[in-house]
Order: C-alpha cells, then structure tokens, then sequence
C-alpha cells in the first residue's frame, strides 16, 4: 500500500496570541495513525491518535474528543507533555473563488495538493494550553490543508492577514513524472478584491534569496522577507510518514509589499506573520 496524508491548519490570531493547530491523518504501507500538531508563539506539541479515532465527513473532521468544522474548533486532549482543553467558535468562512490548485487539482500524480477553505474569518472563544489561557475576542483566522504522499523537498509557505485584507503565497520544487519545475499559488485579498497568483496564470519566482521570495504575475508583484523567525519543529509527512522535521514561526517578524502595474497597493512590516523557509539559505 502507498503512503498518503491529509492534514488542516487552522491559524487563530489575535493582537498577542497566536494558536494554530494541525489535525492530520497518515498512512504508509499497512500502518495507520492520526495526530493533532498544536503551535503557539513559544511552543509545539504533537498528540498522537490511533487511526479509528479519526472520522472525517465533509468540513467536519473530529480525532478522539476534539472536533474541528468550519463552525469552529473543540479542543480536549491530555498527555505527559501537554494538556489542552477550549472552544473556539467561527464566524462566516471567506473562501476563495475557485480551487487555489485550478486545472492542477486534475493532474494525477501530484506530490502534494492545497486548497484554502477560508481567508480569513473572526474566531471568539478560550484555550487553556498546560494551565496558560489563549483568549479571543474578534480575532482572526485562516484555514487551509493539504493531501497527497509527501510534502515537497524545497519549499516556502507564508500567511498573514492585516487591516484590510489577507494573503497567502506557497513556491515549491514539485516533481512529477521525471520532471521538476518551480510551482507558485498565491492569494492576496485586499478591500474585499482577490488577486491570485499561479503557475497556471503564468505567475514565476523573480527572486528567491536570502529569506526572501518575490513572484510577478502579468502586472501583478507580490514580495516576502522573513526578517526574524521564531520558529519551532513540526513534523511533516515523507512517503505517508510523518518522519520529516520542518520548522515553522507562527508569528514573525515580516515584510510584505503587493504592486500592481509598479504602485504599491500595500507594503508593511508585521510580528504576526506566519512563516515556512524550507529553501536553501542562498537560491538565485
């Protein structure tokens, strides 16, 4: 039996609390597990799941006692290392206005696929995390996922939602039937407007150096610098198997500036960026 794995994120912000949390199913060969990654600002942990305690139908995923749906998380878990217990309830989803993978969704063989269920939407509730209290009130959350056999060699990942908007822009190696090429999605949704970046729109990676990334798409640019990470290990899957060890910063110090036809729709500097830098240190 081949590998395979199925994973959400779903990110809560607020103005000084960060709380991700990952629910993800795995497989390679006869062997079957789930888990629930859970991130803050300082920390991660990883829970382990047997396989039968994972159920997913539609939007609604639960893992034992916690339950995650586009109505929100609840959240109950306990072991030597971490114990967590809240609820947090979601406003209205804002989703994209078709697959972030366009005619990609059809192509078989892809290493790893990506869709977006929601930009941005407002998260209320409480987690107690080991007796520290994640509160929100208003505050903001993203939600996405993935599937597919393995996440991909060399990649950069990158979220932020700001005043006025949101965006998200992924750049990776993907191989597939022999060949390998630099693959782009991104989203920029800014006064209520979506602007997509892709490969299938002729978007390509100008620069990718130094922690920074920039894509121009037609007249459309779109830049990222991570200044400062704070990063943490996760694990990712390889083959099915989440063996691999990626690091993340939830929250970190970024840059972002978005350009259309050379004017600056937007540029800003933000602590609650959320960043992934699995590239070389010095790619041209």
């Amino acid at each position: 039996m081949y590998g395979f794995f199925f994973g959400w994120y779903l990110k809560c912000q607020s103005d000084t609390q960060t709380l991700a949390v990952i629910p993800a199913y795995h497989r390679t060969g006869r062997k079957r597990t789930c888990s629930i990654q859970i991130i803050t600002d300082q920390e991660t942990w990883m829970i382990p799941y047997k396989a039968d305690e994972f159920r997913c139908v539609g939007k609604h995923i639960s893992i034992g006692k916690n339950q995650f749906s586009e109505k929100g998380i609840r959240l109950s878990a306990h072991t030597a290392q971490v114990t967590v217990e809240g609820k947090l309830k979601f406003g209205s989803l804002l989703p994209l206005k078709y697959d972030i993978m366009g005619p990609f969704a059809l192509v078989p063989f892809m290493e790893c696929r990506h869709r977006v269920w929601s930009m941005g939407h407002l998260v209320n509730g409480a987690v107690s995390i080991n007796g520290e209290k994640y509160l929100f009130k208003n505050a903001r959350g993203y939600w996405e996922g993935d599937r597919g056999v393995s996440f991909p060699k060399k990649y950069i990942w990158t979220q932020c939602c700001f005043p006025g908007g949101s965006l998200m822009m992924a750049v990776a190696d993907i191989p597939i039937m022999g060949i390998h090429f630099t693959g782009i999605i991104g989203v920029v949704i800014w006064m209520e407007r979506e602007y997509r970046f892709a490969t299938y729109l002729g978007a390509r990676a100008e620069r990718i150096q130094n922690k920074k990334v920039c894509i121009v798409q037609g007249n459309l640019e779109l830049e990222a610098r991570l200044i400062k990470a704070f990063s943490h290990p996760l694990k990712a899957p390889s083959q099915g198997d989440m063996v691999r060890i990626i690091h993340e910063s939830a929250a970190c110090r970024a840059f972002y500036r978005f350009r259309k036809k050379g004017r600056t729709i937007f540029s800003f500097q933000t602590d609650k960026a959320s960043f992934e830098f699995e590239y070389p240190s010095c790619v041209s």
